[in-house]
Parts: structure tokens; sequence; C-alpha cells
């Protein structure tokens, strides 16, 4: 059984594998072999498992049924060098690919594998030195490319006078090479997700494949060995059914289309708006609209028709829209405090208290938070607006200590308070706002509850006012050392002294002088 740090994708090759998408480019997409995604599909037909089967699974729980355990002896498999030549001559094939294939097979025989600089150096003592290139053959309805243009426009900001720059996003298919166009004020996540759902609305449905560039917003690392991609755009993926295979870096084949998209796109639109003067987003990308529906109309000077004629016959291979666009979603890491609690932009969500102290993902959108704990949600709340520090708490994720106190609340303890007397509230008053959540407070103003059935409310609220007379703040210990030692009694008892000097004093005083009158 692989780590779990190591832990293989599988639940993500069979829902590629459900959308038709090739052996390869699932192993591309998921940073794996093409043996492993052919061995995971047999062993889940084996099994009778779909991606409808296991949508609602984690990963960790598909993998333990789908690996097997293997065992690894001290020896070591030759690669067969005749048959990786002959590999290296298909398209998308490439010397990396085929040591992790090598690996894979090395790992279900028992065997050990060569290192990779070992593969490759014994490669390269077998054959010339030849590199296999991609052809890429476009079929319809399979790739959307995405990028954003190197050049980008002026508007002017008419309270300031201000020159702002405008990143323009382009979209292609590149079987028509019909485009879509729209200018955004930034790069960063949010136009790149919107960008993404309005190219989907001009297209009318979507690709099985999405090839961006290696832009952060979409990937965060994409090396020979590994692809990570960016988890909101995953997600994003994921609600239109679609795959991110992206370009390989240094590998401008790879993306050919989108460039000379660019190009085209900059001469036709870009440029062709220079002269313009633009108040607003607004007004900049109706000019983009017009100028757009131009260029996708425009014959082709080597053939026949226009990108719009090639899209008609392109579009009804398109996969249909989902049935409400993509929220966007933003994912960020946090950790369970010991109050239970993830805080998230000032705001403080609940989780299930086991598990304090656990890094979790969080999915924020507009109106809503999700909790995951690998992959499986935990917690899920209406997302909060407002001033910091605010709350929102569901019992159910509350110890059970913690529960059996939420028959009370904060306004129901600083009643029982007032009627014990002013000190007995001031010390019940600290105790709900010495806590992030006044929940917290709640176990020791209930033990303080207890005490005056213990030691009567006179004593309790003395011994209130002794422990305020010390400290702005006192402990529950505190007060709970003071009645114990007899200190409040003190009090009591000084207090009554001076009743009774006060009114002997007085009575005393008014015989006295009744007999000097005598």
């Amino acid at each position: 059984m692989p780590r779990k740090d190591n832990m293989k994708n599988y639940k993500e090759i069979l829902r590629l594998n459900s959308l038709g998408i090739k052996n390869t480019q699932i192993a591309l997409s998921c940073s794996c072999s093409r043996t492993t995604v052919i061995n995971t599909l047999k062993r889940a037909l084996e099994l009778e498992l779909s991606w409808e089967t296991v949508k609602d699974w984690t990963n960790e729980e598909l993998t333990k049924k789908l690996v097997p355990s293997y065992a690894i002896s001290t020896s070591y498999r030759k690669p067969d060098y005749d048959y990786i030549h002959r590999e290296m001559a298909k398209s998308g094939v490439t010397l990396s690919l085929l040591w992790i294939e090598y690996c894979d097979q090395c790992r279900g025989s028992g065997l050990l594998p060569y290192k990779q600089t070992q593969f490759n150096k014994y490669y390269r003592e077998y054959v010339h030195k030849t590199k296999a290139t991609m052809h890429l053959e476009h079929k319809p309805g399979e790739i959307m490319e995405v990028d954003w243009a190197g050049q980008k426009v002026q508007i002017t900001d008419t309270d300031t006078g201000e020159i702002v720059k405008i990143s323009i996003f382009v979209s292609v298919l590149p079987y028509s090479g019909y485009a879509y166009v729209e200018g955004f004020l930034s790069q960063n996540q949010e136009s790149w997700t919107i960008a993404h759902v309005n190219a989907y609305n001009y297209f009318g449905g979507v690709t099985r494949i999405l090839v961006p560039d290696n832009l952060k917003t979409g990937v965060l690392k994409n090396t020979r060995d590994e692809t990570v991609i960016n988890k909101t755009y995953l997600d994003l993926a994921e609600h239109y059914g679609t795959a991110i295979i992206p370009t390989r870096p240094h590998s401008p084949k790879d993306k050919a289309t989108v460039e000379k998209s660019v190009s085209v796109v900059s001469t036709w639109i870009i440029a062709a708006l220079r002269n313009n003067q633009f108040l607003s987003l607004r007004e900049l990308n109706e000019a983009i609209h017009q100028k757009l529906v131009e260029f996708n109309h425009k014959e082709f000077q080597m053939k026949d028709g226009s990108r719009a004629s090639r899209f008609e016959e392109e579009k009804m291979f398109l996969l249909p829209l989902p049935e409400r666009p993509y929220e966007l979603a933003i994912w960020k890491i946090a950790t369970v405090q010991y109050n239970y609690h993830i805080t998230v932009e000032n705001k403080n969500y609940s989780c299930p208290y086991e598990y304090i102290k656990q890094k979790v993902d969080v999915r924020i959108t507009k109106n809503i938070v999700e909790i995951f704990y690998h992959g499986t949600r935990i917690a899920s709340h209406p997302r909060l607006y407002g001033q910091s520090l605010h709350y929102s708490t569901i019992q159910e994720h509350m110890p059970p200590d913690h529960q059996k106190f939420i028959k009370w609340n904060g306004e129901r303890f600083q009643k029982w308070a007032q009627s014990i007397g002013t000190n007995t509230n001031t010390i019940v008053s600290v105790f709900l706002t010495s806590h992030k959540v006044e929940q917290q407070g709640y176990k020791s103003c209930m033990a303080l509850l207890k005490l005056a059935d213990s030691y009567s409310p006179q004593r309790l609220e003395e011994a209130c006012k002794r422990a305020l007379s010390n400290t702005a703040r006192p402990s529950l210990k505190s007060v709970q050392a003071i009645l114990k030692s007899g200190q409040d009694k003190l009090l009591i008892q000084k207090e009554e002294t001076k009743t009774e000097s006060y009114q002997y004093a007085f009575t005393r005083g008014a015989d006295y002088y009744k007999r000097g009158e005598e």
C-alpha cells in the first residue's frame, strides 16, 4: 500500500475516464503512468466500480479497494529498449513517461527499477539521438485552449484621469479556431474563473479537455514528474465535467494554437482598438465583442469558410453546460483550534471537536463555507460577513461537556447573577467575555451557580466582592478559595459589627443627654 502522501488520485482517474478522456491524457493530468491508469481501470472493472459508484467516496477509501499489496525483491528488471524505442516514435510519448511506466511494471513483478538517470543513459547508448515531436490532431469539441494576451489595453478613469491597464483573456477552440475574448482589471483567481465561465457560456458548451498555460491561477506546479492543479481551478473543471491538461514547460508546440490565436487576436482586435479612448471596462468589452464577431466570421484566406462556420460543425460535439454556472470558490488551508473552530477571513466556523489541531481544507463561496478533511466534508456554514470575530457554531460540533450547557445561555446566566447581587453579576460577565466563544465560559458560570447551593447566595455575593477587591478579572478558583477559607464571613461579620456599633452609639448618646438634664 502506498504512503498517504504519495497516494495516486485514483478517484480522478475514474472521473476522467467517465468523460471519455484517453489514458495517456489521464496519465498527464493525474501525474501518473499510462500503465497505472490502465491497471486502475481494469481493477475497477473487476470490482464493478464506476465514477457514479465512487464519486462520494474519498480517494483514500477508493485506494484501499483498488491497490493490492505487493512485495519488492532485491533484483533489478532490465528495460525492454526495443519496445521503448518503438513507443518513443508515437505521438506525445516521452522518455520520462516510459520510465514511470517501467517503474510500475517493476513493482508489479516484484523487481527493482533502474533510477531515471540510469534508464536514460542506457537508452541513449541503445538508440541514436532523436526526439519525438507531438503532433496535435484536433478533434471537434475536444480542446479549449486559454491564456492571457501579452498586450494590454488602456482605459481612462473618468474620476481621476488615471490610465488603467486591462488584461485580455483569450480562449480558442483549436478545431474551428473559434475564439472568445474579454478584458479584466486583473489576472487574479476571480478574473480567471469568471473568464472561463463566460467563455463556456459564449460557446454554449464544454470541451472534454482544457489546456491552460502554466499560470499560478491555474497550475501550481508542472514538472516532468508532477503536475499540481490549483484547487479552485480543479473544482471548476469538475463542475463542468472537463479535464485540465496543462501545456508542458518549455514546449511551445503544445500551445501553438492559442499562441497563434493570441497573436491574431492582438492584430485584429487589440491593435484595431488602439486609437479608441475607453472610459470604462464595460465600454471596452462592448467594443471587443463587436470586433470578436468580425474576427470569428472573417473568411479564411487559404481554405473555405470561417471560424464561425467551422464552429457550427463543432458545437454539436461540445458537452452540455451544467444546470447552473460555476460559483467561484476559493480554497484555503486552516487548523482546527482548541475551541473547535477555524478562522477564515477573521470569521470563525466550528468543526466537530474530534478534529482539534488537524489541518483542513476550506472551500469558500459567496454564500457557503465548507470544511473538508482528507476529501470528506465535515462541516458546512453560511458565510459570515460584517465585523471580525464573528462565530458560527453548530451544537453537534461541541464536546459533550459543552453541550450540556446549551439550555443555558449568557442572558440566562446574567439574569441569575443579578438575582444574587451586583458583584456576582460582574464576575459572570468576566467569565462570559474571557473566551473567544461565549459558550466556553458557561462551565465556569455553572460552577459559580452551584456554589450558591453550597454556601448560600449571601456568602457567594460577599466572596465575589472580596475577589473583585483583589483583581478586576478574578477566576473561579479565587472565589472558591475565599469561600473555602471563610474569608467572606469576615466581611459579613465586619459589616454586622459596624451596624451594631452605629446603632449602639446613636442610642447611648440620646440617653446620656437626657440623664444630664435631670
